[in-house]
């Protein structure tokens, strides 16, 4: 049986539009009730102690709360998930460790605790009395070490908090889901100075963003270029409003249009003063943050291109839904982005002004030999999917709850890896 922590996906019940973490931990509840796996929703409770919660309230609130992401500008099914959430974070107390313990023991093979955000990770103490008390063990998904290796780009003190996310991981883990060979690297010294070697699966993410109707009209007239990410730092958007500055000075009318799709992070006064002072980028340059999946896609089908100039990335969301959409990308030269677009987009240092303004031109002209460039490479690339994503993990914990798996204290030294196949023969698989 699976123990499946619903914690952050009940405290996100508010939000108009998802995060990448939000979107991973909201497949994985889906899919595990479609599979019908065996299994129950727990969350962590305000009183620092688990909780099962009601298994038909749970699958309803998840229902009610993919409807909302997939309408963002739905209010009223923005209030019934909150109304929902609500109910559960109520209902929780009510059925904790003892409860958890006896559905444990009514199923077959050891009970298998799965926790697919970083939400509570580094209260080492909780996760492991969790254990003790359910004979469970734990899984959990790694999306990232950023907050770690680039603490200038997250708020204040979470460079800390994620350490001892990590540090618990290292420490507790009877396997770990990594997205990315990146993050699996990243991981690894955590898991050394640990001593342990517990079974790792390299998963990269699939694709949710589908295609639109091909009878629709583009939402931006052309040309035009999407970024997709929260307006925060770590995105480099000043990068992106600089070069739109100098674009509309040196072209005028016949400048490209840049559409951004993302709320406003944190820290990030600079590109804020821009969007809401610069003469230069009004009517040029277009926020979008409340765009439901349906409008996202929309908007990337009719883009010259997608960019995304990220100082650091742990997978890349937006590169694979672009690319799925045929959608040609141009990037920041990571790893991370190298690893799952392979040799399809453009690769840019995020530091190279000249080089992303040379790009955003010559993808700009009607005739651009460098975007059919890319749209020909994009033509032998495969995206990777949930369906295989989810065969491993599926695979990975039948082993670690077999009964007869090594003990927690000993755990086994094997690394499963799926990894993109970018090259295949026919046309691009269609989301």
């Amino acid at each position: 049986m699976i123990i499946f922590d619903l914690s952050r996906l009940i405290s996100r019940a508010g939000r108009e539009t998802p995060t990448g973490i939000d979107r991973v931990e909201l497949a994985y509840a889906q899919h595990l009730i479609i599979e019908k796996t065996p299994l129950c929703f727990a969350m962590l409770t305000p009183f620092g102690r688990f909780g099962v919660l009601p298994r038909a309230a749970a699958e309803d609130y998840i229902g009610v709360l993919a409807a909302a992401w997939r309408h963002a500008a739905s209010p009223q099914l923005m209030r019934r998930a909150i109304r929902r959430a609500r109910s559960l974070v109520a209902a929780a107390p009510l059925r904790g460790a003892r409860a958890l313990r006896a559905q444990s023991l009514s199923e077959v093979g050891q009970p298998v605790y799965l926790l697919v955000s970083h939400h509570h990770l580094e209260k080492r103490w909780v996760i492991n009395r969790l254990k003790q008390q359910s004979k469970a063990r734990f899984v959990c998904l790694i999306h990232d070490l950023i907050p770690i290796e680039f603490p200038e780009y997250a708020l204040p003190g979470q460079n800390d908090k994620h350490r001892r996310r990590i540090e618990t991981a290292a420490a507790l883990a009877d396997a770990v889901i990594v997205n990315s060979a990146v993050t699996r690297d990243a991981f690894a010294p955590y898991l050394a100075r640990a001593g342990r070697t517990p079974p790792m699966l390299v998963a990269p993410f699939g694709v949710d963003l589908r295609a639109g109707s091909p009878t629709e009209q583009p939402a931006v007239q052309p040309p035009y270029f999407v970024c997709v990410g929260t307006i925060e730092a770590r995105k480099n958007h000043l990068l992106l409003l600089n070069l739109w500055r100098r674009l509309v000075f040196e072209l005028g009318d016949t400048a490209p249009r840049l559409v951004l799709v993302g709320q406003r992070g944190w820290e990030t006064e600079n590109a804020v003063d821009m969007l809401e002072r610069c003469p230069a980028l009004r009517g040029v340059v277009l926020e979008q943050n409340n765009l439901s999946d349906v409008d996202v896609a929309r908007l990337l089908e009719g883009a010259q291109a997608l960019l995304l100039p990220s100082f650091a990335e742990g997978f890349g969301f937006p590169l694979i839904e672009a690319l799925a959409l045929g959608v040609p990308v141009i990037c920041s030269n990571l790893a991370a982005l190298r690893e799952t677009g392979v040799s399809v987009p453009e690769y840019i240092d995020p530091l190279d002004g000249a080089a992303w303004r040379q790009a955003i031109i010559d993808y700009s002209l009607p005739a651009s030999s460098r975007r059919t460039a890319q749209l020909r490479r994009l033509t032998g690339w495969k995206p990777p999917s949930w369906a295989d994503h989810f065969a491993a993990v599926k695979r990975l914990i039948a082993e670690v709850s077999s009964v007869r798996q090594h003990s927690a204290e000993v755990p086994v030294p094997i690394e499963l890896t799926l990894a993109p196949q970018p090259q295949v023969n026919g046309r691009l698989r269609q989301f």
